[in-house]
């Protein structure tokens, strides 16, 4: 079983050296900006259009509520796996630093699971199940978790198995709360004009 750990853990680091080092400087200011998610607020606002759109103003704000719980149960998970695994990120391992490209963002915080991957996944799965029967290509909205994820192995600040693993949780917490939020029925709280 150590030995399979092992072998996991190897073909991790592996795979991370093997795609970040795709990167080049033409693309480095890129996945930097697609990094910070204060620059996907446009989508944000686009997504809380289309809710205020389908379900009205009062559930919109019941449903803003509630996923403001969910991001942060997220967020706080993602925290305690962390800090209970304790894996350093390999822009700060010492036997990868010369390995990987080296940006001046970087994290301090462990790097087991990618909270981007977790928290972005979980809030997409929640939203394309709210929305997929109003909205044909609602399922689009998957690319923002993919290079969101994908931008924290780009930067060195992830290794791919801790972006998986983020998407992994992100699609079983999406699953969880949206069934929660289907039997406190908060799209169906108030009369809905919009049907």
């Amino acid at each position: 079983m150590t030995n399979l750990f092992e072998k996991i853990i190897q073909i991790d680091r592996e795979l991370l050296i093997f795609l970040n080092n795709l990167g080049n400087e033409q693309w480095d200011s890129f996945w930097l900006e697609l990094t910070n998610q204060f620059n996907w607020s446009p989508l944000f606002v686009f997504l809380l259009v289309l809710l205020f759109k389908k379900f009205g103003w009062k559930n919109s704000l019941l449903l803003l509520l509630f996923i403001t719980i969910m991001v942060t149960f997220s967020d706080q998970f993602t925290n305690f796996i962390k800090n209970t695994f304790e894996r350093l990120r390999p822009c700060n391992t010492s036997v990868l630093m010369d390995q990987i490209r080296q940006f001046t963002y970087r994290p301090s915080s462990f790097s087991f699971y990618s909270g981007h991957a977790s928290l972005s996944m979980t809030f997409t799965i929640f939203i394309i199940l709210l929305l997929k029967k109003h909205y044909k290509y609602i399922f689009l909205l998957l690319l923002f978790p993919i290079f969101f994820g994908y931008s924290r192995i780009y930067l060195g600040v992830h290794y791919p198995g801790d972006v998986l693993v983020g998407y992994l949780s992100g699609i079983l917490f999406g699953l969880v709360f949206y069934t929660i939020q289907k039997k406190l029925r908060l799209t169906q709280r108030f009369n809905q004009t919009q049907r």
